[in-house]
């Protein structure tokens, strides 16, 4: 299957955002590509609770969401929306981080709320606390895309080795870690946490990326680190987009490279229980 990886660098206005991303999920698909995956935060990048309030919608109402479903449907095409920021009803008013898998017919197949929260201090001057706008997902999600069976996960999640074990355990082949990673840990990390995902699971590993100096209304400007990458099984770096902002990147996929992969290093089939420490 060919897949494309979107990257963006979103604003915090989703109107503006969404002809940017349906022009390129349009390109993709010119190029042939079947599974087309966007970053985290698709339709929305702000860091002010204030703006997202007054610009963010519920999930039925989202015109991102409700534009994208239509798109997949002319474009007969598999599209992860790597995650959209949506309203929720919670007492606390805490919005959801969510990410979607349309399939060719419009159809919502599944979805996936973020699990782990960015609560961290990169440095003195930059920090991160997700959870005081977003409440976490309980939940983690298998499934189908054509031929290939997808292991949804998002951004900080990717941290979370035991989370990917569990998807790949679950018949996973395909680990989709859309993302907004910073600068500073993406420098540091992502390579290597990526690559360390695909490896111990045998699982091909799609991070689509947000990238740049994000527009911003209110508040200051988020920076993201970039670099959508596309892993083999094996842990080779099949696509990596640089900092080059938005833009399409192809990678073909091929489930008999998770089956090679798993049958040189049977690893999950060797897990243990263990007493202690």
């Amino acid at each position: 299957m060919r897949a494309a990886l979107i990257q963006l660098c979103s604003s915090d206005d989703p109107a503006a955002n969404l002809p940017v991303t349906q022009d390129l999920v349009a390109q993709a698909a010119a190029q042939g590509a079947q599974l087309i995956a966007t970053p985290e935060v698709t339709n929305c990048v702000s860091g002010s609770c204030d703006r997202q309030n007054a610009v963010l919608q519920h999930e039925g109402d989202d015109i991102t969401l409700a534009a994208l479903r239509a798109q997949a449907t002319d474009l007969r095409i598999w599209l992860v929306i790597g995650s959209l920021a949506l309203k929720t009803d919670d007492p606390d008013g805490r919005f959801a981080n969510r990410s979607f898998l349309i399939g060719p017919d419009g159809g919502i197949v599944a979805w996936y709320d973020k699990i782990h929260m960015f609560d961290v201090q990169v440095t003195p001057e930059e920090t991160y606390r997700e959870s005081a706008g977003f409440r976490p997902g309980t939940r983690a999600v298998v499934a189908q895309a054509g031929d290939l069976r997808i292991g949804m996960t998002v951004c900080y999640d990717v941290r979370f080795g035991h989370l990917h074990h569990a998807l790949a355990q679950a018949g996973a082949q395909v680990l989709t870690v859309p993302a907004a990673f910073s600068p500073v840990t993406g420098a540091a990390h992502w390579h290597p946490l990526l690559r360390t995902r695909a490896i111990e699971t045998g699982c091909y590993v799609l991070a689509p990326a947000q990238s740049g100096q994000h527009g911003s209304t209110t508040g200051h400007r988020r920076s993201t680190y970039g670099h959508s990458l596309a892993v083999s099984p094996w842990g080779e770096v099949l696509v990596d987009a640089g900092e080059t902002g938005p833009g399409v990147h192809i990678v073909e996929l091929d489930a008999k490279s998770v089956e090679e992969a798993r049958r040189k290093v049977p690893s999950l089939t060797h897990v243990r229980g263990f007493d202690g420490p």
